[in-house]
Order: C-alpha cells, then sequence, then structure tokens
C-alpha cells in the first residue's frame, strides 16, 4: 500500500543524502603544497602519518602514487577523495577510517583535508568528529594560524575557520518544475555553493546536489553550523517538498507515470549508461519518498547509486584494475550495470 507523503515531515533523509563537514589545515614550516618541492612533500606525509589523528581507530593509508586508477575512483566515487586529488602528482596520499566515514587527504589542495561524511542529516555528529581530529592535530603539529584572519590556505576563500559545512541533496522536483536556477541564485545571497554530484568542477547526476556555506571568516565553526543546519538545510528541504507536493497536486498521473517507466526500464534494461541509471533512479527514489512505489527500499536505492559507478562495477565483476577508468563506461560496462540493477531490484521484490 502507497503511504500518504507529508511535507512536513521531520526526517530529512528523504531530500538529505549525506552530511559532511571538512576541514583545511596547513603545517607551519613547509610551504603550500602548490610552492613546495616533491620532498618537502615527501616530509609532509611522512609527519602527518606519524601523528595518532584517528584516536586509535582502525585506519588504512592509500598512497596515490602507487594506487592504480580504479582504486583511486573507487575512493572518488565514494566521496573520499577529490578530482583534484587524483590528478595531482608528487606524493600524497590519504588516510580512511574503518567505516569509511572518516578520510584525511594529505598534500591534496593544503597539507591536510580532513573530512567527516554521514548518512542522512547528521551534520552535529560530522562536526564533533571531526572537531576531536583537529584538537588532536593540534596537539601534534604547529598550525598556520594568523592571529586576525585565522587558519592560512591556500585557497584564499578557505581563510578563517577553513571550515566547509555541505549536505548532498536529491532535488528531482526543483528539476522537473525548473526551479533548480531559482535556488542557485537564492543560495549566491545567502553565501552558498551549490554544486555537481562530486563536488567543485562536476555536474548534477541523478537530481543530487552538494550544497555547502562559501562563508568561512568573520563567524566561529559553532556559529556557521547553527546557520547552515537550522536555516539554510531546512529551507533547502522545504523547497524541495513543496515542489513535490505541486507535482503531486497539478499532475499526480504523469509523475507516476514517469516514476513507473523507470521501474520498468531498470528491470528489463540489458544495457544501461551511468546517465541513464542516475535518472531513471532518480526517478524511482522520488516515487519511494511519495509512496509511489514500493518495490524496493530507499536505502537499497541509495545503495546502487553508488554500486553502478564505473570503479565499482569493475571490482564486482571482476575486470583488470588497470584498464583505465575514464574509459569503462563500454558496452561490457553498461552490460554489468543493468545486470546488477536488475538483480538488486528483483532480490528486494
Amino acid at each position: 500500500m502507497s503511504q500518504a507523503f507529508d511535507p512536513t515531515q521531520t526526517d530529512q533523509s528523504d531530500v538529505v543524502v549525506s552530511s559532511r563537514v571538512r576541514l583545511a589545515r596547513n603545517l607551519v614550516g613547509f610551504p603550500f603544497v602548490n610552492r613546495a618541492d616533491p620532498e618537502q612533500c615527501r616530509e609532509i606525509v611522512t609527519l602527518v602519518r606519524s601523528m595518532e589523528l584517528a584516536s586509535g581507530a582502525e585506519t588504512t593509508w592509500v598512497d596515490m602514487t602507487e594506487a592504480n586508477q580504479t582504486d583511486r575512483h573507487i575512493l572518488l566515487e565514494r566521496h573520499l577523495i577529490s578530482q583534484q586529488f587524483i590528478a595531482a602528482e608528487g606524493p600524497r596520499g590519504v588516510a580512511i577510517n574503518r567505516e569509511r566515514t572518516l578520510s584525511i587527504m594529505v598534500n591534496e589542495e593544503d597539507h591536510l583535508r580532513i573530512q567527516v561524511l554521514l548518512p542522512g542529516s547528521q551534520l552535529r555528529n560530522a562536526w564533533n568528529q571531526v572537531n576531536k581530529v583537529d584538537h588532536r592535530l593540534e596537539r601534534s603539529a604547529e598550525l598556520a594560524v594568523h592571529p586576525r584572519w585565522g587558519y592560512l590556505t591556500a585557497c584564499p576563500t578557505n581563510v578563517g575557520t577553513a571550515i566547509r559545512f555541505s549536505i548532498m541533496a536529491h532535488l528531482p522536483a526543483l528539476r522537473m518544475t525548473k526551479e533548480v536556477e531559482r535556488l542557485r541564485r537564492a543560495a549566491n545571497t545567502l553565501h552558498l555553493a551549490v554544486r555537481g554530484f562530486y563536488g567543485e568542477g562536476s555536474e548534477s547526476s541523478g537530481d543530487f546536489y552538494q550544497i555547502s556555506n562559501q562563508l568561512t571568516l568573520g563567524l566561529s565553526e559553532e556559529d556557521l553550523l547553527a546557520k547552515f543546519a537550522d536555516t539554510v538545510v531546512p529551507k533547502v528541504v522545504n523547497y524541495e517538498r513543496v515542489a513535490r507536493e505541486m507535482l503531486l497536486e497539478r499532475n499526480r498521473i504523469l509523475l507516476e507515470d514517469r516514476v513507473h517507466r523507470a521501474v520498468g526500464i531498470l528491470t528489463t534494461a540489458r544495457l544501461l549508461s551511468i546517465i541513464e541509471a542516475m535518472k531513471q533512479l532518480s526517478r524511482v527514489r522520488l516515487g519511494i519518498s511519495l509512496g509511489l512505489v514500493d518495490v524496493v527500499s530507499l536505502q537499497d536505492v541509495q545503495n546502487l547509486f553508488l554500486e553502478i559507478q564505473p570503479a565499482h562495477l569493475r571490482v564486482a565483476f571482476g575486470a583488470n584494475a588497470e584498464v583505465q577508468t575514464e574509459d569503462m563506461d563500454d558496452e561490457w560496462i553498461r552490460e554489468c550495470r543493468a545486470t546488477h540493477v536488475r538483480a538488486t531490484l528483483a532480490k528486494a521484490r
């Protein structure tokens, strides 16, 4: 039985897919990464690896100069590293905790990029976790801090607290009603950035948008968090929910048709490109959130968004890890993607 859609529900998981808090930090005695030579970058890696930043938790170190293309893209698809980090050169690496919620990139744009990524709307929990790592870092090393300007960073827009609060929001109704550009304009006035699925420089895929604060100077971390979590996020969630309610009221049958056609494509297709799969899964996710379909759980669909990415498919189906990930959306990968989606949906029924 389909459940009634309630746009006032307090659980934000229908819109907010994940929450992230990221810190940029630099060490005294070393130039910024873009000015450092390979030996200095190597010293930074050695120094950071000697620190106990994860509070005794089991962590894995990935040397980016040794990792193959598939391993690198697995980390990117999990949002544990950035696109810039993959393309960079020189000594660099990332420490990742066992739960894959904490990653510490060393020698990305700054000496350290520390982030905690949690499912759903958990900004305060993410902040508490990343703050603990930051305190351990401050006890282990001298950080580049100016008495007036705060933490010094390679990019001037990060100076101050050098913190970014962000959510990954699923906004299919705003896209369908052509309200995304209105959201972007509103975000500019609120000093927010609206980016694509993989952050800066990427496009939206599957109607996912990364929304983060741009202002890092002049306010404390707690003030920035309160403004973002208590004002910005509820507004974004409300915009999307109102748009969903509008779609239901104005043309419910058209919306139901799109959702059920998406289910039909995903359960029968033999080849799926990443673009088509993300598009159809987005419609199914919307249908589940509105109570229009119950063929699969919201969590199963959310898992599929990750599992259908090229590098994850290559590992799951046992391909040669050395093949270039950029060329992986060929017919074989599209067949694997369709097979995996069909199997997942069939199992859920």
